[in-house]
């Protein structure tokens, strides 16, 4: 068995490719992006690609890649049930919904007079978020009747543009003050506001559509649990200052105590229902204490969860000490 791995800065393949020098497991690098990769990996049994979501190049053709390449027989990472739904929350309300999984209510609209009629009797404030986005960008929070027509009248005219300047602007900021970056980083968002990233540039904006999901209180923090080949482990990632997203934040707990059990077992049991490689759930709580899921996602920020101070099995057992979760994901290639 050989396993074709796409190299990529700031991806899983670094650690993809240190875990098969150390197994002697067979590798070959390849380039996805090339005419012929399907030439490339004729002498492969397996393709890994963690294609990114901010990537335009990537977003054009990787799920479709992938998904031919595993009809072919071959292994895949992500594989079709991992990542179709893979940055777009639109998809991922109706994945949830059918699996009758805890989420918010959520209510998505493709005509214009349908969605100023349901506001004008909605319960104020509102999420809005478009389909795509990560570390909360294009998430914003609707608190009265006529922000939501501003947004819904936006959506259905102009659109949105893939790169939000002045949140950007705004983060940048937050971070300086809150010392997590220098002012090197504010510059940077300045200049944004007259340069465009490479990804606003070649994808085109996002409108036609509008998501409105029922806001949540009283969250202070949010947790992510990330299932990989039944296993779990977590984060607490802390509720930016004066506001409501904690996605991005930079402010993360990995205690084992900061984590419910039925959190956990709740991740496990939907994970194996979606069939899932690899799968990240963002949860909230109601006034409860229930967990409701408001994201999902296959990728994720690989030394963010180095600290992690252990993981759960199947059987919910813990494991103390550190992993490398990455290795786990060619585990699955290498056991298929």
């Amino acid at each position: 068995m050989r396993i074709a791995i796409h190299p990529a800065p700031n991806s899983f393949s670094d650690r993809w490719i240190a875990y098969c020098q150390k197994k002697g497991i067979a590798f070959k690098l390849v380039n996805c992006y090339a005419s012929d990769i399907i030439k490339q990996i004729a002498d492969c049994s397996a393709l890994m690609w963690n294609f990114h979501h901010k990537n335009y190049r990537d977003v054009l053709f990787a799920k479709q890649l992938l998904y031919a390449v595993e009809l072919t027989g071959r292994k895949v990472f992500p594989d079709h049930n991992t990542c179709w739904h893979f940055d777009d929350k639109v998809a991922q309300k109706y994945l949830l919904e059918s699996l009758n999984a805890p989420i918010p209510p959520t209510y998505t609209f493709y005509i214009k007079e349908d969605a100023l009629n349901w506001i004008e009797k909605a319960t104020f404030p509102l999420v809005f978020k478009l389909r795509c986005g990560a570390g909360s960008q294009h998430v914003k929070l609707a608190k009265s009747i006529s922000q939501a027509r501003s947004l819904v009248n936006k959506a259905f005219n102009h659109g949105f543009s893939q790169f939000d300047r002045i949140g950007y602007l705004q983060e940048r900021i937050r971070q300086f003050r809150d010392l997590n970056d220098n002012l090197s980083g504010v510059l940077k968002g300045i200049a944004r506001l007259i340069i465009p990233t490479e990804f606003a540039l070649m994808h085109s904006k996002e409108k036609g559509y509008i998501l409105f999901q029922e806001f949540i209180p009283y969250n202070n923090h949010d947790i992510r649990v990330i299932v990989i080949n039944n296993k779990a482990f977590a984060i607490k990632r802390i509720v930016r200052k004066n506001d409501f997203r904690a996605s991005g934040s930079g402010k993360i707990q990995f205690e084992k105590e900061n984590f419910s059990i039925d959190t956990i077992k709740l991740s496990l049991e939907i994970a194996a229902k979606l069939q899932s490689q690899c799968i990240a759930f963002d949860f909230v709580f109601d006034d409860n204490n229930n967990p409701l899921i408001v994201e999902i996602s296959y990728s994720f920020t690989g030394k963010a969860y180095d600290s992690c101070t252990g993981y759960w099995d199947n059987e919910l057992n813990f494991h103390e000490g550190t992993f490398l979760p990455q290795n786990w994901m060619v585990d699955i290639i290498i056991n298929s």
